[in-house]
């Protein structure tokens, strides 16, 4: 498809006149609603012209707050298709607060990278270009690469990730 000079006068007329990308590709035909997004996007038509109204709106007395844009075309609501519909009636729910008891955050052994071995924690402390990074250290069991206490941080149930997300 060539986007010839009269297309894009046409295209032009009807973007202005507030035309959704599919129903200028319909009047253009041969043409797709993406290829007219394209378009309008490489000529920089951003602005949209405003439907005329029969009625005459009454001029305004005094300055008011600033409200939001009004679109430039009756919106539609759609009927169908809501099962992934967000819904924000109901307040989140808040994450338990851990027991303070229960939390023993071990001692750090803070080791360098050629200290590790298959028994050592691999919990990294820090940020890796400072020259005081170092890793966990502790024994590891047989939990993997983190002491008891990391793993725990790791390795989050996967009912409780679901609750806090």
């Amino acid at each position: 498809m060539n986007w010839t000079d009269e297309r894009v006068e046409l295209l032009k007329k009807l973007w202005a006149e507030g035309l959704s990308a599919s129903q200028i590709a319909t009047q253009l035909g041969g043409v797709s609603r993406n290829a007219v997004i394209g378009k309008v996007h490489r000529l920089k038509l951003s602005g949209r012209g405003r439907a005329s109204s029969a009625t005459p709106r009454p001029k305004k007395s005094a300055p008011s707050a600033p409200k939001a844009p009004r679109p430039s075309r009756p919106m539609t609501t759609t009927i169908g298709a809501t099962a992934l519909q967000a819904r924000f009636d109901a307040q989140p729910e808040a994450a338990p607060a851990p027991r303070l008891s229960s939390v023993v955050v071990p001692l750090s052994r803070n080791l360098k990278l050629i200290e590790l071995s298959e028994r050592t924690c691999k919990w990294p402390n820090g940020d890796p270009l400072a020259e005081e990074f170092s890793f966990c250290g502790n024994d590891v069991g047989d939990c993997g690469p983190y002491c008891a206490y990391h793993s725990r941080v790791a390795y989050q149930p996967v009912a409780e990730r679901r609750r806090r997300g």
